[in-house]
């Protein structure tokens, strides 16, 4: 089983979640090249994941680098969190706003700064969540940042994974869940729900995981 974690996140954003006995291996994000595509960058980071058949987990951005993984090995499950499946649910704001390069307009520090617009855009309501969103914003690698806001807008993926599954808040702010067509709601769930929905997100996990 190998994890992906959100934009810029490490393997803390799965700190409450219990895996049982699967053993988790957590990927690392690597540098993108220069004018890199995600298609590019998922082949490359796909060396990460040595066993067949695996089941990957991914949050957020990382779903979508999940599906986009999956298109270079044999994966017999897909499991995104907080994520889209294709480019039609991406909300058209984030496209309007990679089409214009809005990332680039914008001064990296803004981006990266932890406030009260942030913590309810992510959903960290207690003291605790909104010191790891802050650790985990000011430690996101800034041309990681930037290439891969540009890639979330301009993803132009159209596959389905035949054993994907999809698993969203309904109070997610940044990916609305009336954009996209999850498999399982979690109800109030944010964008940070492997925080604080870590129970009803264990449940659906031991599920579909025990079914392989």
């Amino acid at each position: 089983m190998f994890l992906f974690s959100g934009l810029g996140a490490d393997e803390r954003i799965f700190q409450k979640l219990n895996f049982k006995n699967n053993k988790a291996t957590y990927i690392k994000w690597i540098d993108p090249l220069n004018n890199e595509t995600i298609e590019n960058y998922a082949l490359r980071i796909s060396k990460q994941i040595t066993a067949e058949n695996s089941i990957l987990i991914g949050v957020s951005f990382g779903g979508m680098m999940a599906i986009e993984v999956a298109k270079h090995i044999t994966t017999v499950k897909i499991i995104i969190i907080s994520s889209v499946k294709n480019k039609y649910e991406i909300p058209f704001y984030f496209r309007w706003a990679a089409a214009i390069n809005l990332h680039n307009l914008l001064p990296v520090n803004y981006l990266k700064r932890a406030n009260i617009i942030s913590y309810w855009l992510f959903g960290a309501n207690t003291q605790t969540e909104k010191t790891l969103l802050k650790a985990i914003l000011n430690e996101t690698n800034s041309t990681f940042l930037k290439w891969a806001l540009d890639k979330i807008g301009k993803w132009k993926n159209l596959q389905t994974h035949p054993n994907l599954v999809h698993i969203h808040g309904t109070a997610d702010k940044i990916l609305p869940i009336h954009f996209t067509k999850p498999d399982y709601k979690i109800e109030v769930g944010g964008h940070f729900m492997t925080l604080n929905k870590h129970a009803e997100i264990e449940a659906i996990l031991a599920t579909e995981i025990e079914s392989f």
